[in-house]
């Protein structure tokens, strides 16, 4: 399996549909978090007794906005979060990963090296980006401040950490052409060394 992860703003979710086109499963950690999260998600119950009634709208559902605001404020409670969130994630993505068919299998999360998923790759690459390219994006894509957008960095480990750690590092501050020809480039190296 072939981890793929990244921080806010450094292409990763644009990696991961390169990989796609290319022939890889894709099983995608954000999106079974999201799934986790839903209206009637297997995590509501844990999170409401954890966070109270206060990350809920009034509906029932789960406040995103209600919920980041206090998990980005206070590192034990994003801790706290997490307990609940990865472990069934992980336990999603290898079933998902069991029933792949596709030559490679790509876990993509931002949260690989965080979560401790990286464990179960072969190997992990990750795009990084330089911080204010990082801040930049974040702001256009998720209509933040400067101030909201490097307090989300903060919380993630950086694109050098991430470098330090993975086996392959791609730099996104270039031509998108240039990234995908690089990744086209590496995917088919790991293929030929798959068999």
């Amino acid at each position: 399996m072939l981890g793929l992860t990244g921080g806010m703003g450094c292409g990763k979710s644009e990696a991961a549909r390169c990989l796609r086109s290319l022939g890889a499963a894709h099983v995608d950690a954000d999106a079974i978090s999201r799934a986790l999260t839903a209206p009637g998600g297997a995590a509501l119950p844990e999170i409401r007794f954890a966070f109270g009634g206060g990350v809920f709208d009034a509906e029932g559902a789960l406040d995103r906005a209600a919920l980041a605001a206090v998990v980005f404020a206070d590192a034990g409670r994003r801790r706290r979060l997490e307990a609940i969130i990865h472990p069934m994630v992980w336990a999603r993505a290898l079933a998902e990963i069991a029933v792949a068919e596709a030559p490679v299998a790509v876990l993509d999360a931002p949260l690989l090296f965080e979560s401790g998923m990286d464990a179960l790759c072969g190997e992990v690459w990750t795009m990084t980006a330089p911080e204010e390219v990082q801040i930049a994006r974040i702001r256009e894509r998720d209509g933040l401040t400067r101030t909201q957008a490097r307090a989300r960095l903060a919380n993630q480990l950086s694109s050098a950490e991430r470098a330090a750690r993975a086996d392959v590092a791609i730099d996104s501050d270039r031509p998108i052409e240039e990234t995908r020809a690089e990744l086209r480039r590496r995917y088919e190296q790991l293929l030929a060394r798959i068999g």
